[in-house]
């Protein structure tokens, strides 16, 4: 048996003993007298239950179109993810009723035979608990679907004054927009990604960064919306990078020779929608005699994702160039390599982490999961006179929502520590 079957039959069988302990709960909710009662309920939970588990087979084992694969993802994901939530509420009650069965048996070997308990050794349940799983299954699974059916496409601006000492005189002011994380193979709403570009569009940037990620798999998920994303201009230019995702390595290829395709046609849609894709390698931007480099490399992350970003080949030419960008897709590029080896790199653009689509961002105060993993997660962040901002990304995967945690457009000034 292959990892993956394996794998698959051990999740299988940890959610249904999930499901079985869960229904042995609820039906607790129901009189044992109530025999048509607890027939029903048992009956419409294990037809939920076994519809949404095929499905999760079926997706992962057939192919049933992009969308329709979502759908049943995403149900499954509620359904079972609600059902964790309530899980440590039930185990601590029958942590409860085995405690004091305990007592009460130990307690009962203690007295004599003249003296027998009159009470029972059925420990009944905590109506309480069981009403507090149910509230606690119920909170992820309405906000998450709040998140899927809100959150998704509910754009934010985010305006960052970024302060650079050597900024020259001739760049003061200059406006960049970064949007970042695309993964156009999990739209299903082009007017609202439409609304998005128009909504980037209106502030009128001088120059664009992507960050990466504009696929989730392959270059044919564009196939919608060259025509949406060909709208992002800027006098100055749009440059992007790549991502992890971008490589075609998240799925199966035919051979190396479709898998190669692949690639060079994600590089031939850049092109042709007018953006500059940067592959370890440079822009010179000369206003008045200054020089400003924008440098871009191939994704280089820690961790099992790809290191094939090249610092060595992007940054020759730009030695003249008082003030250098860096677009790298992943936080932990800045950490691992930039801050260690290149100090002359002012600030640097990421993407990457998503936010994990779930937190909280409410004024300077920001919470996600993720941040567990990547220390830079969201936002701007600077050591001594290195900076770097990472953006919580414009699209989505996986899970199509986002909570707390919305779709970003980013809006730098360039300023200095001189006033002018």
């Amino acid at each position: 048996m292959e990892n993956r079957e394996l794998t698959l039959l051990i999740v299988c069988g940890f959610l249904l003993f999930l499901d079985l302990y869960i229904s042995r709960v609820l039906l607790h909710f129901f009189d044992k007298t109530a025999t048509k009662k607890r027939k029903l309920f048992l009956s419409i939970f294990w037809v939920i239950t076994i519809i949404t588990m095929a499905g999760m087979l079926i997706g992962i084992f057939f192919s049933i179109g992009r969308n329709l694969r979502t759908v049943v993802m995403v149900w499954f994901f509620l359904v079972y993810f609600s059902k964790l939530f309530a899980l440590p509420i039930y185990l601590s009650d029958d942590i409860r009723r085995l405690i004091k069965w305990l007592i009460n048996k130990i307690s009962r070997s203690k007295k004599t035979e003249k003296t027998p308990l009159s009470t029972s050794d059925s420990i009944p349940r905590s109506e309480f608990l069981i009403k507090a799983g149910i509230a606690m299954a119920a909170i992820p699974f309405a906000s998450l679907s709040f998140g899927i059916l809100s959150g998704v496409h509910d754009y934010k601006i985010k305006r960052v004054i970024l302060r650079l000492p050597n900024l020259p005189k001739a760049f003061h002011g200059l406006r960049i927009a970064q949007i970042s994380d695309i993964h156009a193979g999990s739209f299903y709403n082009k007017k609202a990604v439409t609304g998005g570009v128009d909504l980037l569009m209106a502030e009128k940037p001088d120059l664009v960064f992507f960050t990466g990620d504009i696929v989730n798999d392959s270059t044919d998920e564009l196939r919608n919306y060259t025509d949406v994303f060909d709208k992002i201009k800027a006098p100055l230019g749009v440059y992007s990078v790549l991502g992890n995702h971008d490589y075609g390595d998240y799925r199966s290829w035919q051979n190396a020779r479709a898998k190669a395709k692949n690639f060079q046609d994600l590089v031939t849609v850049q092109k042709n929608m007018g953006w500059d894709l940067l592959i370890n390698e440079n822009r010179i931007l000369e206003q008045s005699g200054d020089k400003l480099a924008i440098v871009g490399i191939e994704n280089w992350g820690t961790g099992r994702f790809p290191k094939k970003g090249r610092m060595d080949l992007a940054m020759p030419g730009t030695e003249e160039a008082a003030v250098k960008l860096l677009l790298s897709h992943d936080p932990s590029h800045w950490r691992a390599e930039v801050l260690e080896k290149y100090s002359d790199v002012d600030a640097m653009f990421s993407g990457h982490t998503h936010g994990m689509q779930f937190g909280v961002q409410v004024g300077d105060l920001q919470w996600s999961p993720v941040q567990y993993i990547y220390p830079e997660w969201a936002g701007l962040y600077q050591h001594q006179a290195q900076q770097l901002y990472v953006n919580v990304g414009y699209g989505f995967i996986g899970y199509p929502g986002r909570v707390g945690i919305y779709p970003e457009i980013t809006i730098f000034e360039l300023n200095s520590s001189a006033n002018y």
